[in-house]
């Protein structure tokens, strides 16, 4: 088994500290998105869509997509429970991993794409305007999380889940898409301080 992997970004962090938390070591196989390596015949011969992680089982079998690839380690061990533990863990889980997926994750990713020089060859075309258009949703969206994580240690489910992963990345990847969490926001704050103290946060 081996996970293609690229250190800079959200999705393969996000596996990566999936991979800590339950103590699970899988090799890595670089893939340098500068290059392009990604979009060279090898790699899409593992993912068409040409996107990292992909994780390749040793009977051949391709999963792509990093909360796929998440949910298959989740099934593989469930301890500990990063999806849930109990029918409502998993329902609450899902809820705020989707809200998180749609409303921070992805507009974070659109603000970086669309705005970063070093995206210029990645993202054609770029269009600006679509970055600035997703700068307000990010901010709207962290308020609204500030105010559920007053007086909460974690997202949901009263423990560290992949909902707290997904916000993690998402998060630390406001600095090169050029934002930061506004400083009224405590509960974040004090939250990504605390979250970010966790081994697997250095994965």
């Amino acid at each position: 088994m081996k996970l293609y992997d690229a250190s800079v970004t959200p999705n393969c962090r996000r596996v990566r500290i999936f991979l800590a938390e339950k103590s699970i070591q899988v090799p890595l196989v670089p893939v340098d998105l500068a290059k392009l390596e990604h979009k060279k015949p090898e790699y899409e011969a593992i993912n068409p869509v040409q996107q990292v992680p992909a994780l390749v089982q040793d009977d051949g079998t391709i999963i792509t997509e990093s909360i796929a690839i998440c949910r298959y380690f989740e099934e593989t061990q469930p301890q500990p429970a990063l999806f849930g533990a109990t029918t409502m863990e998993r329902v609450e889980i899902e809820m705020w991993q989707r809200r998180l997926e749609l409303n921070l994750f992805i507009p974070v990713m659109a603000v970086f794409r669309h705005s970063h020089p070093a995206m210029a060859d990645m993202e054609s075309p770029q269009i600006p305007a679509w970055s600035e258009a997703n700068r307000p949703k990010v901010l709207s969206f962290l308020k609204l999380l500030n105010d559920h994580l007053r007086g909460r240690y974690f997202i949901c489910a009263e423990k560290f889940t992949v909902a707290d992963i997904t916000a993690l990345v998402a998060i630390d990847f406001l600095r090169p898409a050029r934002m930061a969490v506004p400083e009224d926001m405590i509960h974040v704050l004090r939250w990504h301080k605390e979250v970010s103290t966790r081994p697997s946060a250095k994965a």
